[in-house]
């Protein structure tokens, strides 16, 4: 299995920008398409963006399309989601998770049940 570790979370102004990363340990990274969520309170943990296996499939949620992008390293075992133009509504406890599946060679899957490793989450508060 795979452990998944976020960082760079925090407080910052409406405009701003955040870095988060997701780094892991355990089998090699490469064999899995990563995925962002975010979970708000009392909201349902929703998909962010996701990136395959080897890094050249990505995918955004509608309402973060233009403003993140997430990358990878395999080499580094990091993905990293880069967050631009952040608005209040952004505000989450975002998590990265990791899709075991054969799938995630090419596809990028976007419901939570399609992942198999998640990480603690890291809270992103944004202010206006």
């Amino acid at each position: 299995q795979v452990q998944l570790v976020e960082s760079g979370g925090g407080l910052v102004q409406a405009g701003g920008s955040l870095r988060l990363s997701c780094a892991a340990s355990g089998r090699t990274f490469g064999n899995y398409a990563v995925g962002w969520f975010r979970q708000a309170p009392g909201k349902a943990r929703e998909f962010v963006a996701g990136i395959n296996r080897g890094g050249g499939n990505t995918y955004y949620a509608d309402s973060v399309k233009g403003r993140f992008t997430i990358s990878r390293d395999n080499a580094k075992n990091t993905v990293t989601l880069q967050m631009n133009s952040l608005k209040p509504d952004d505000t989450a406890v975002y998590y990265c998770a990791a899709d075991q599946s054969t799938l995630g060679i090419i596809a990028v899957r976007r419901e939570r049940y399609d992942y198999d490793y998640w990480g603690q989450g890291t809270q992103v508060t944004v202010s206006s």
